[in-house]
């Protein structure tokens, strides 16, 4: 099937898709409901994390079905299927850099897919906060405050 856009106007709508999606509002609204604190969308950490909480080194990623490649929802697009594939061949490979990235520098990072979000936020959200939970008492700044 043939893209029904000009390729001027599929660049043009493309160009336009942001950071900040209602989905992620919605998740990051809730977690904030539940009485954590963080910032979205942090630009000074690498690949620019959804949510972060630098005291306690950590990042959370809300990766889209579509962009990430999803292995439940992904549907590869019919028109341009070599750009398409390199397109995300290399966003596969840009998450697994950045994961990494985190690792080795030992942080504490969590990718949730939007579908996760959709499904079922009440779980997603519980699962998100004893994450951090779990991040926050296992972060070294917080064991070097208790006195033996």
């Amino acid at each position: 099937m043939t893209d029904i856009m000009s390729k001027e106007q599929r660049s043009r709508t493309m160009s336009k898709i942001r950071a900040k999606s209602k989905l992620e509002d919605l998740f990051a609204s809730a977690l904030w409901k539940r009485g954590l604190r963080f910032r979205r969308n942090v630009k000074s950490l690498k690949g620019t994390p959804d949510i972060a909480i630098k005291k306690y080194k950590i990042v959370i990623f809300v990766d889209s079905c579509f962009w990430h490649v999803c292995p439940e929802h992904f549907k590869r697009p019919k028109s341009n299927q070599e750009f398409w594939d390199e397109k995300f061949k290399r966003n596969v490979e840009r998450d697994a850099e950045i994961t990494s990235y985190y690792i080795e520098r030992n942080w504490h990072i969590k990718r949730i897919w939007e579908h996760e979000i959709r499904q079922n936020l009440e779980k997603t959200v519980d699962e998100t906060v004893r994450f951090i939970d779990m991040a926050k008492n296992l972060h070294p700044a917080i064991l070097s405050n208790h006195r033996t």
